[in-house]
């Protein structure tokens, strides 16, 4: 069953019968807004180039970082699926970056998941957009945050994984930003380490 998250929101990755869960993926899916011209024309959807990136930590130092332009991180850990430059292209996620715990490096403390629209469209012209974990290896969607309220920002830090006495959760943060890629939004990152 998936849980709602709102901005703040915590959940434990670890399953009911206290299996940390080994694979997960967050998915990133939009759809541009329908526009109208002159006269209330029905113009249809823009295209809109969201991408989804992972800042992977130790402490506070960034350790990799994995989104469209490199696709997998240190040993293998992290996977981006690829850029998707237009958004609500059929059903499912239009990005999504999968992580396994099982190799990821020990130093590695926290990942916080990220949206950045690329071409500098804001989320005013973007609808039904969110951000989803799933658990890998069942398909199972474990919770769903969604990024909704439009707004002239053109990014947003959605969520980070910690790993807190050997255990992740994920948050759901929601932190509106501005910025074309992943390094205009280090310093809003950085208040939510």
């Amino acid at each position: 069953m998936s849980l709602n998250l709102t901005k703040g929101q915590r959940i434990s990755l670890t399953k009911p019968d206290t299996t940390p869960l080994s694979h997960v993926r967050m998915g990133l899916g939009w759809q541009p807004r329908t526009r109208t011209g002159f006269l209330g024309r029905l113009m249809g959807p823009t295209e809109i180039d969201l991408d989804a990136s992972a800042v992977l930590y130790a402490g506070r130092r960034v350790v990799d970082v994995v989104y469209f332009q490199h696709l997998t991180g240190i040993f293998g850990a992290v996977k981006h699926s690829g850029d998707n430059r237009t958004g609500g292209d059929g059903p499912g996620d239009d990005e999504a970056i999968t992580v396994d715990f099982t190799r990821m490096l020990a130093e590695v403390d926290q990942i916080v998941f990220t949206v950045n629209s690329f071409t500098g469209a804001t989320f005013d012209e973007v609808e039904n957009a969110y951000c989803r974990l799933v658990d890998d290896s069942t398909g199972a969607e474990l919770a769903r945050y969604t990024l909704s309220g439009g707004g002239r920002h053109t990014a947003q830090v959605m969520a980070k994984i910690s790993r807190i006495n050997g255990a992740w959760q994920l948050t759901a943060l929601g932190e509106p930003a501005s910025g074309a890629t992943f390094q205009d939004l280090l310093p809003t990152i950085d208040r939510h380490l």
